[in-house]
């Protein structure tokens, strides 16, 4: 007897606790996780390389994630249930009505990089068929059972519904589900507010921040309030003057609306020194061409193609918010300018757009808008339509628009087929491997508009600095060079041709 009990005790002692509970929560972690993200790019295919500069910004970003020795987890783990850091797991879910299921689907898909992006583990994802949300609960009482046994069954603790929910669809949902409840735009913005790097933008995305929380207040807080009734209250008015006073929700939205407003002064002031570069690009006629698209179309990567901007490029939604403007320069000479603007997405919170719009001036006010297209998305006319909806909301809908399906690497001759006909007089380009990029520019150049002004003129030799101005702000159709000085034949600006009209000669 006492032999066997030995080597049943020894059994016992050979298997590591720790490797025990590891197996243990390994485990209990097999759940399914929701369908690859769309909108992100497969992480083979993401270019990080020389053509897009140094990347310090993307470096910046990645930096500092880690303090080793802060963990509050305990050390003897034989005895409790195994604990780790982990990201929020969430669920995803939506109402569709009949007939729209692919689009809900992808919608869905699009929340799930949405959420990804925000920092979360997507575990599951479901949609409702009905001709519209349940009031009350948005999906209806007995949907919301179902999915409250499911965040049971797959450990999840917070919901994520695929549109912006009312104050009390949010919280008669919370009451069913157990667990937090979000919406599409609450996850947006909270990718705004972790990208946000300068003054103007973490100002603008504050800004959309309070007015999307203003009207959903209701319920957070009722207790009575900091300012008394009474004669001391109401300085001494005496009776009928006393009340219960100002209540704490009423105190909350005042405060609001009181930092609401120093916002708003704050992105005004901005406003002149953005004016005034725009002023200055404008005096000397310098075309704009602004870089639009649907967020991780691959804007800013084609940017960097194109110029060596060296800005951030990242593999997820969102990651450039602040306008970039670098200088380019066409084959003839002439200068222009590009500029990488924030990415769009369906469903944009409108907050969003109205705190955005100084930052979406820069596509109103472009002489060219290069419009890029995740051609490897399962949707592209989506985006276009998207996109082409705000454009027109910011003053932009007349502006020469070029297409330009990136992605060109990931796309099958078929695909090419199908956006062809989309887009007729698309640009297909890759700014991973370069394709099309002299296509682009050419595209580009071709659409610039030209200088109102055509002159003649026989520029003397000592006044070359003319001769660079035509070449830089102008459009040389014509050069020859005589004993006097330089024949110059060329569309100019209004000053430039002002400046040239000592020299001017007849045609012929």
């Amino acid at each position: 007897m006492t032999d066997t009990s030995t080597s049943h005790d020894a059994d016992e002692t050979s298997v590591d606790p720790v490797d025990r509970v590891l197996a243990h929560a390994e485990g209990r972690s097999g759940v399914r996780v929701f369908g690859a993200a769309q909108a992100l790019q497969h992480e083979s295919t993401v270019a990080y390389g020389d053509t897009d500069g140094e990347q310090w910004d993307r470096e910046e970003r990645a930096a500092l994630r880690r303090v080793a020795g802060l963990s509050t987890e305990l050390e003897d783990v034989t005895e409790v249930e195994y604990r780790q850091l982990r990201l929020e797991n969430v669920v995803l879910v939506g109402v569709y009505p009949q007939g729209s299921q692919e689009d809900a689907e992808n919608s869905l898909r699009e929340l799930a990089a949405l959420a990804e992006t925000a920092g979360a583990v997507v575990l599951d994802g479901v949609l409702q068929r009905r001709p519209h949300p349940d009031p009350a609960t948005y999906i209806g009482r007995g949907k919301a059972a179902e999915l409250r046994d499911l965040v049971a069954a797959v450990g999840a603790d917070t919901v994520i519904a695929d549109t912006e929910l009312a104050a009390s669809q949010r919280r008669a949902l919370e009451d069913v589900v157990k667990v937090k409840v979000i919406d599409r735009t609450t996850v947006i913005l909270d990718i705004f507010s972790q990208h946000a790097k300068s003054r103007e933008g973490k100002a603008q995305v504050e800004l959309a921040q309070l007015e999307y929380l203003l009207p959903r207040l209701r319920g957070w807080g009722e207790s009575m309030s900091r300012q008394a009734g009474g004669q001391v209250g109401a300085g001494g008015a005496g009776m009928g003057s006393r009340g219960p006073g100002e209540t704490k929700i009423e105190l909350d939205r005042r405060r609001i609306r009181t930092r609401m407003a120093q916002l708003r002064r704050q992105i005004r002031d901005f406003a002149p020194a953005r004016d005034a570069k725009r002023a200055e690009r404008k005096r000397h006629t310098i075309p704009s061409v602004a870089i639009a698209g649907y967020t991780n179309a691959g804007k800013s990567s084609l940017l960097n193609r194109l110029t060596s901007a060296g800005v951030l490029v990242e593999n997820a939604l969102f990651a450039t918010l602040d306008a970039t403007v670098r200088r380019a320069q066409a084959s003839d000479g002439r200068v222009y300018t590009l500029t990488d603007t924030v990415g769009f997405v369906r469903n944009l919170p409108h907050q969003l757009v109205e705190a955005f719009r100084s930052t979406l001036e820069e596509v109103g006010d472009a002489d060219v808008i290069v419009h890029v297209v995740d051609g490897s998305h399962p949707d592209p006319a989506a985006q276009v339509t998207t996109v082409r909806e705000v454009m027109a909301d910011v003053g932009a809908r007349s502006t020469r628009e070029i297409i330009v399906f990136n992605k060109a690497d990931l796309v099958d001759d078929d695909t090419r087929l199908v956006l062809r006909g989309l887009e007729p007089q698309a640009v297909f380009v890759s700014s991973r491997t370069g394709e099309g990029i002299d296509e682009l520019r050419a595209a580009i150049e071709e659409a610039l508009p030209l200088p109102a002004v055509e002159v003649r003129a026989l520029v003397p030799y000592d006044r070359g600095d003319l001769v660079n101005a035509v070449h830089e702000s102008g459009h040389l159709l014509s050069t020859e060079h005589h004993e006097d000085g330089t024949v110059l034949h060329a569309h100019v600006n209004e000053r430039l041709a002002a400046e040239l009209a000592p020299y001017a000669v007849a045609a012929g």
